[in-house]
C-alpha cells in the first residue's frame, strides 16, 4: 500500500511542470481520495484480521482446554465386550453410516481390544447416535444392531455394517443377516416392525445431553458395580488415533 502511494505521488509531481493549476488541484483531490479509501480499507482488513485472531483463539481453547464431562452415562446396551469387572469402561457414540467411525470401527478398535478389552482391563460399550440429517440410513442400520442381538449377533451385524457402508439400504441389511447365519424372516420382520426405534431415540437423547454433538465420541471412566452408571473422567471425538487412547486409558489406570 505504501508503495502504491508513493508511486501516486510521483506521477503527480511529475506532472507539477506541466499541468494546470486546475489540473493539479483536481490531481490532489483525487490522490487523497485515494488515501482515504485505502486508509478505510486498512481499517476493515484489521478488524477482520482481529476477528480471525479471536476466532483461531477460540478454537485453540476448545481443543485445549478439559471438556464438560457428563455426571454418570449409563453403562449397559446391546454391543458389550470385556469382563464386566474392568477398572476402566469406553462408552462410544456411533453413527453407523459416518465414515469416520467406520475407520475407528475397523482399524483403531481392534488395537483397544487386543490391548486392553482381552487383558481385562477395558469393558467396550457401543450405544447409536446416527445423525439422520447427514446419514439417512443411519437410523435403519441402529436398529438392525438391535434386532441381531434378539439372535445374539449384533457384534457381527456391527461388524458388517461398517465394511458395507455403502449399502445400508433396508434390503442390504436383511440380506446381511442372512450372510451371517440368522434366522432372516425373524429379523425382516423385527426391522420393520420399528420395534426398537424408541430404544435408538432414548440413546440418541442420552448421548444430546451428555453434550455428544458429532460422531464418533467417546467417553472413558469407571463404572459403579451398585448402579451400573459410570462416571466419565475422559472424553475423546472423532477418530482419534490408537495413541491418543493408549494414553486416556494408561492415564485413568495409574489413578486407579
Amino acid at each position: 500500500m505504501i508503495y502504491f502511494i508513493a508511486k501516486r505521488l510521483t506521477i503527480v509531481l511529475c506532472a507539477l511542470s506541466v499541468a494546470s493549476p486546475f489540473a493539479l488541484a483536481e490531481d490532489a483531490a483525487a490522490l487523497q481520495k485515494e488515501i482515504t479509501e485505502l486508509k478505510e480499507g486498512q481499517k476493515a482488513m484489521q478488524k477482520d484480521l482481529q476477528d480471525i485472531k479471536e476466532l483461531l483463539k477460540n478454537i485453540g481453547r476448545g481443543n485445549t482446554g478439559a471438556p464438560r464431562l457428563p455426571s454418570s452415562l449409563d453403562a449397559s446396551g446391546i454391543l458389550v465386550k470385556g469382563d464386566a469387572k474392568a477398572p476402566i469402561t469406553i462408552i462410544e457414540y456411533t453413527d453407523m453410516q459416518c465414515p469416520f467411525c467406520s475407520r475407528h470401527a475397523l482399524n483403531t478398535f481392534s488395537q483397544i481390544d487386543n490391548e486392553y478389552i482381552k487383558a481385562g482391563k477395558v469393558r467396550y460399550i457401543v450405544k447409536n447416535f446416527p445423525l439422520e440429517s447427514l446419514h439417512p440410513n443411519a437410523f435403519k442400520a441402529a436398529e438392525a444392531n438391535h434386532c441381531a442381538a434378539e439372535q445374539d449377533h449384533a457384534w457381527d451385524m456391527h461388524d458388517r455394517l461398517f465394511a458395507n457402508q455403502k449399502k445400508l439400504a433396508k434390503e442390504d441389511l436383511i440380506s446381511y443377516s442372512d450372510a451371517i447365519g440368522m434366522d432372516s424372516a425373524k429379523f425382516k420382520a423385527c426391522l420393520e416392525s420399528d420395534k426398537y426405534a424408541s430404544v435408538v431415540r432414548k440413546e440418541m437423547a442420552e448421548a444430546q445431553s451428555s453434550g455428544v454433538t458429532g460422531t464418533p465420541t467417546f467417553f472413558l471412566g469407571t463404572v459403579d458395580a451398585k448402579s451400573s452408571q459410570m462416571k466419565p473422567g475422559k472424553m475423546l471425538s472423532g477418530a482419534a488415533a490408537f495413541s491418543a487412547f493408549k494414553a486416556a486409558i494408561d492415564d485413568l489406570l495409574a489413578k486407579k
